[in-house]
């Protein structure tokens, strides 16, 4: 949660069992009323570049429902212009996306996971990053999409 672009409010991860979309879909409408967001920012999950499973697309809607329900501003970017928008300053893996982050916002440090091997799933830690840099988007001049339905 960043108000402003140099101001991180919350982070952190939240793990759902079970029924993950609507438990997930139930934490994200808490966040809502606790925070009163003016904006949403998603990954454009239907740009190119984009490796979302089935039904990570399917809660990503969902969230575009209920902020559209609630009156709340939405922005989409698609991976492949927030890579573009980091390479310029030298970070192009995800790894070196999340340590710019890092770097920027030092409380995120200890959240930072460990460069991951070729043999290595994401680190669940990775999560934080990926919100910040869509969080971001919105106040950096990484474009924004809109999603196709």
């Amino acid at each position: 949660m960043l108000k402003g672009p140099d101001r991180l409010v919350d982070w952190g991860i939240k793990e759902c069992r079970g029924d993950k979309n609507s438990e997930c879909l139930e934490e994200i409408e808490r966040l809502i009323d606790r925070y009163r967001p003016d904006m949403i920012a998603v990954e454009d999950y239907t740009a190119r570049g984009s490796r979302r499973c089935g039904r990570v697309r399917e809660l990503i809607f969902e969230v575009l429902k209920l902020a559209t329900r609630r009156k709340i501003k939405i922005k989409t970017v698609s991976r492949i212009n927030i890579q573009k928008a980091f390479s310029e300053g030298g970070a192009r893996t995800k790894h070196e996306i999340a340590t710019a982050i890092a770097t920027r916002f030092p409380e995120l440090g200890p959240y930072l996971p460990p460069e991951r091997k070729c043999y290595m799933s994401e680190d669940p830690r990775m999560s934080v990053f990926d919100a910040v840099v869509l969080g971001l988007a919105f106040y950096e001049k990484i474009p924004v999409t809109t999603l196709k339905q």
